[in-house]
This record gives structure tokens, C-alpha cells and sequence, in this order.
């Protein structure tokens, strides 16, 4: 059996602005709004990127707890053309600076911000080294 990784969900306060940020922020649209607003999805290429209000999952028994940047345990990443030009878009639309643009010894240039929630966010060129 193959599997196909469908979609990634952040838990969010708010599904909204999460939703608006990463438009603002990479330019995703918007694919999905559930009535009451506790769940969104974006498109991302063949992986959806999905909210889910923290409200929601607490109410079906979870206790998700709150992503911190300083020591993440995971990250997600999007790849660009122009690092430079894409973290300044991220940053204008309310991310949060984590790591300036650096070239990396295996042929990549990367950044990283935080999202308005916390979550580590990387852009990336593609990875150029054999």
C-alpha cells in the first residue's frame, strides 16, 4: 500500500485569521470554510494545508497544546523562487522573524518566521547541490 499525505492541520485560535495570513503570507487560496468557522482548508499543492480551532478540538477531547518557534517540533516549508522577496511578503503580512535569508552548504537559500500561532514556517529555494 501507497500512501498519500492529504493534508497537514495546524490547531489555531482563530481559523479565520490563519487562513487570511497564509493568503497574505504565500499567497494560498482558500478551499474550504466549515459552518461556524472551526475548520479550514487551503490549497498547497497535492497537500492540503488545514486549521482547526483549538475550541473544536478541545470539545472532541483533545488537549492540543501550543506550537513555540524558540523549540519547535516540526516545521513546514514552501518553496520559492526569490527567498528574499518571499519572507519580506511573510513578515508584511504579520509573520514573525525567525532566521534572515542564509545560503546553506548543500545548494539551498532558506528563512524561517513564525506564523501569528507560533508555528515554524521555512522558505526555501529549491535545493540546488547534487
Amino acid at each position: 500500500m501507497k500512501a498519500k499525505l492529504a493534508y497537514v492541520i495546524f490547531f489555531v485560535e482563530d481559523v479565520a485569521r490563519s487562513t487570511e495570513f497564509y493568503s497574505r503570507a504565500f499567497g494560498l487560496a482558500t478551499t474550504f470554510i466549515a459552518e461556524g468557522g472551526d475548520f479550514g482548508q487551503m490549497a498547497s499543492g497535492e497537500t492540503a494545508l488545514s486549521f482547526s480551532s483549538r475550541k473544536l478540538m478541545k470539545e472532541l477531547g483533545k488537549n492540543p497544546e501550543r506550537p513555540d518557534p524558540a523549540a519547535p517540533v516540526f516545521e513546514i516549508a514552501f518553496e520559492v523562487e526569490d527567498v528574499p522577496a518571499a519572507l519580506h511578503q511573510a513578515i508584511q503580512a504579520g509573520a514573525t522573524l525567525v532566521q534572515e535569508v542564509r545560503q546553506e552548504p548543500w545548494g539551498q537559500t532558506t528563512s524561517y518566521v513564525s506564523d501569528p500561532d507560533g508555528y515554524l514556517v521555512e522558505i526555501c529555494s529549491p535545493v540546488t547541490a547534487s
